[in-house]
């Protein structure tokens, strides 16, 4: 016999062995793909679909990101929005005033006067508007406030240096006057300027905010406390920042008093902060319309991001996936077939000479 009976033998149950071996590793996989829903828990075992799935999801993984970013810069962007109609109501109301400056008698004067300076240091508390830690107008430096002290904005240096070159007036003339509060508002000088170290800065050197939408682009989406986006500052008397603008105007209005109201000069002072008013307000809403068409872009680019994503996942569940149910029909087989081997091998294994020779 030399180990082998009617063609069975050891070799034979090598291979079958052999067989069930290769039956187990198809089995397991099998198990796992219906337990994950996935072909494979790695790239590598993907084959020659690998380069596909791997491209695939570094894309989904961008647009996600992307996504993620412009989420995180619509909230300070809205505030920012609500906060500017705030400013602008400001800026509309000083506007609706100045006329009565040289109509009404010098106690009106004082009382406009009054609410300028009140207005100067709510300007100067919502330029310093949060979004969670995020200071919504100071632009890269949104970790500081970009005005660092705005409850003494009328102690500051910016307002008593306007104060001075008002009560000046009379001395001085209006056009002298205009102009020293004008390059006291351009200045960004310390202890003149009232903004931080980083807002005192010329406007080149000032980064909105921005956010980055994928394949290295970025779009901007914020506005600065002393500096103008996109909008241009216009007009005989600008700082070339609405912002700064306003506040000279309010600090201007707020430095005049009754007295003054009979002064030749004061009629020509108030008729160059109606000229700025008139420019600043019409830039501050050239920048704050530009922001509502930022933001309803990175909108419809969030849309299209999601659209494409949702695209790109389909086709890469394609690759990675398996089909559910030819996956668990095979499973069904490979079990069916691994108990058929088990048999054979435990039937095999039972063989024995003594089973063929004849009962004497």
């Amino acid at each position: 016999m030399s180990g082998a009976i009617s063609g069975i033998g050891f070799p034979a149950l090598g291979e079958i062995v052999a067989g069930l071996g290769q039956l187990n590793q198809s089995f397991d996989t099998l198990t796992a793909q219906a337990s994950s829903g996935l072909v494979s828990q790695n790239f590598a075992g993907l084959g020659s679909a690998a380069p596909v799935a791997l491209s695939l999801s570094s894309e989904i993984a961008n647009m996600q990101t992307a996504q993620t970013n412009i989420n995180a810069a619509s909230g300070p962007a809205a505030v920012t929005q609500s906060t500017m109609t705030q400013i602008q109501a400001i800026a509309s109301n000083l506007q609706s005033e100045i006329p009565n400056l040289t109509s009404l008698d010098g106690g009106e004067v004082d009382s406009i006067a009054a609410n300028a300076r009140s207005d100067l240091a709510q300007v100067a508390d919502l330029l310093d508007t949060q979004y969670g830690d995020v200071y919504v107008f100071a632009g890269q430096d949104s970790s500081n406030p970009p005005v660092p002290d705005p409850d003494q904005i009328t102690s500051s240096g910016f307002f008593t240096q306007i104060s001075s070159a008002v009560a000046n007036l009379s001395g001085n003339g209006a056009a002298a006057t205009a102009a020293a509060t004008l390059a006291i508002a351009s200045s960004n000088t310390a202890g003149t300027s009232p903004f931080s170290s980083y807002m005192s800065q010329p406007a080149a050197a000032l980064s909105p905010p921005s956010v980055e939408t994928g394949n290295g682009q970025s779009q901007t989406l914020g506005l600065l406390a002393s500096a103008n986006t996109g909008a241009v500052s216009t007009g005989t008397s600008t700082t070339g920042s609405y912002m700064r603008d306003l506040m000279r105007a309010l600090a201007t209005v707020g430095s005049l008093s009754s007295s003054q109201v009979n002064d030749p000069n004061f009629a020509s002072l108030v008729a160059d902060t109606q000229t700025s008013l008139t420019g600043l307000t019409s830039a501050m809403s050239t920048d704050v319309g530009t922001l509502g068409e930022q933001q309803a872009n990175l909108t419809t680019l969030q849309t299209t991001l999601s659209d494409t994503q949702t695209a790109l996942t389909g086709q890469l569940s394609s690759v990675q996936n398996v089909d559910m149910t030819a996956t668990l029909t095979n499973l069904s087989q490979s079990q069916t077939q691994l108990q058929a081997s088990y048999q054979l091998i435990a039937t095999v294994s039972g063989l024995s000479l003594a089973k063929f020779l004849p009962v004497s």
